[in-house]
């Protein structure tokens, strides 16, 4: 992406001299001295208070921007772009066909690059592009604005989410990621409210549908907040650039670093760069099963970009009724994912704070496709938006800590794990043929069938890394070396 990516010469020999520095100075006892515990925790709230709220409000207009298509489709936007058929659907899998194909170049870049300058410039980027949807006037400008679209949105997520790991130790990632998710969750709820605001006062405003209206809004509205970015968003660690130059002294820098590697699983091997980390994340194994887990689970809540659509199959009231009602489900479901990442941090268990969840979703499914009722089936929607949404936090936290070994292998083997999970999201749209509305029985029944699936695959994960730790442990008292134990 020409002009968008500011590529410093000197930034990786700055981040070797850094670190060279760092083998150097004398190591910090991160859990011995009680001033350094302090320091930790100072950190910690440093980060939760920069970071965090930074990635979380690019992550919102990231999803609000491409969830859109689903509150225009109430509107005008399909009469207005001639759409017929099954082009709707076309139009939203093609996103994540130029999502797939950006994100593992991304995050391979982003080891070499100032994550402060960036991701925002994507934000900036895809700010832009979104607005333009605007102006489609047919089937073939919106299918190159989308693609368009995913290609420079594809950079944010793993982005975020491998710096969040480049700060956050294990026992913290999980709640971090979850709030993190919670900004889809509300953008997807809020997206709903907000359109039915356009769509009610500004419908037809200077010759623009309100669907027009909506892109252009919230696209504006996302280029500002990532203009303002720039200045918050800190680097990594060992780095001395960006807001990590004045909002960390030198011994928290210092002691950010050894923490994180510190926080390495036992089988952890030397760092030897970018290619090796994308074999070492292609060779393990562990890297595919979380990527069938992801992608299972993505593939069940397809039903995101079409939620206004069922909802107002069940005639619950007027275009702005639906929309209102669109927002409850999602509500509750922030709330149950930053419950369960707070249960699973705190706990240091994974698997059953990611399977129990996906039953309830299961049910949900279950009571959707066999019932008419309309109080059920949306009681039904509270049970499998807050159980997809509740474990999938818990799954990125999981992969992230589990595939870390060096910092090279966590950025390729999370970018590959994201890569595949948006595979789902290509072929699940065709899920809900227009001919099956407004039940969408045969969505509903794939949806249970990938449920499912993806329990099988954190049933099988837990298993394996539990074998994996006994391992190690008994490493452990061969060699006496303390084993630093998977998370299952």
């Amino acid at each position: 992406m020409p002009g968008s990516i500011q590529v410093e010469g000197d930034y990786t020999d700055e981040k070797k001299t850094a670190m060279a520095e760092h083998e150097h100075s004398e190591k910090i006892e991160v859990f011995d001295d009680e001033n350094t515990r302090r320091m930790e925790k100072r950190i910690v709230r440093k980060l939760d208070m920069t970071l965090m709220p930074v990635v979380w409000v690019l992550y919102f207009f990231n999803y609000m921007d491409r969830n859109n298509i689903a509150q225009a489709k109430l509107d005008s936007f399909e009469k207005d772009l001639g759409l017929v058929g099954n082009q709707f659907n076309v139009a939203i899998s093609i996103l994540n066909v130029g999502y797939v194909l950006m994100q593992l170049p991304s995050n391979m870049l982003l080891t070499r690059v100032r994550p402060s300058i960036y991701l925002p410039a994507c934000a900036m980027l895809w700010s832009a592009v979104s607005a333009c949807t605007a102006a489609a006037n047919n089937y073939g400008q919106l299918i190159a604005i989308r693609f368009i679209l995913g290609i420079v949105e594809a950079p944010f997520f793993p982005g975020a989410y491998y710096i969040l790991s480049a700060w956050y130790t294990r026992k913290e990632l999980a709640l971090r990621i979850a709030a993190l998710y919670s900004a889809l969750i509300l953008a997807t709820a809020f997206s709903g409210l907000i359109a039915a605001g356009v769509f009610a006062g500004l419908d037809n405003t200077r010759n623009l549908a309100g669907w027009q209206w909506l892109y252009i809004i919230e696209g504006s509205a996302s280029f500002l907040a990532a203009a303002t970015a720039m200045f918050i968003l800190p680097d990594f660690p060992e780095s001395n650039s960006g807001s990590g130059k004045w909002l960390f002294s030198a011994e928290e820098k210092q002691l950010s670093v050894e923490r994180i590697a510190r926080d390495r699983t036992s089988s952890s091997s030397e760092d030897e760069g970018i290619k090796h980390g994308l074999r070492l994340a292609v060779m393990d194994y562990r890297t595919w099963v979380f990527s069938l887990m992801l992608c299972s689970n993505h593939s069940a809540y397809s039903f995101n970009n079409f939620f206004p659509s069922m909802l107002k199959g069940f005639n619950l009231g007027s275009q702005t009724v639906t929309l209102v009602l669109t927002a409850p489900p999602y509500l509750v479901a922030t709330v149950i994912a930053l419950g369960i990442a707070l249960s699973s941090d705190r706990r240091k268990e994974r698997g059953l704070h990611i399977a129990i969840p996906i039953v309830f979703a299961v049910i949900g499914f279950i009571i959707t496709a066999s019932t008419l009722d309309k109080a059920g089936r949306y009681f039904a929607s509270f049970l499998y938006v807050g159980g997809l949404y509740g474990s999938n936090s818990v799954i990125y936290a999981w992969a992230s800590s589990s595939l870390n070994q060096t910092p090279a292998k966590r950025a390729c083997a999370t970018a590959i794990v994201n890569i595949m999970s948006q595979i789902g999201n290509i072929y699940a749209p065709y899920f809900f043929r227009p001919q099956d509305a407004p039940r969408y029985v045969l969505a509903v029944i794939l949806m249970t069938v990938f449920s499912a699936m993806s329990i099988a695959m954190v049933l099988f994960m837990k298993i394996d890394l539990r074998r994996e730790n006994k391992g190690l442990l008994a490493q452990e008292e061969e060699t006496g070396v303390k084993a630093n134990l998977f998370t299952t």
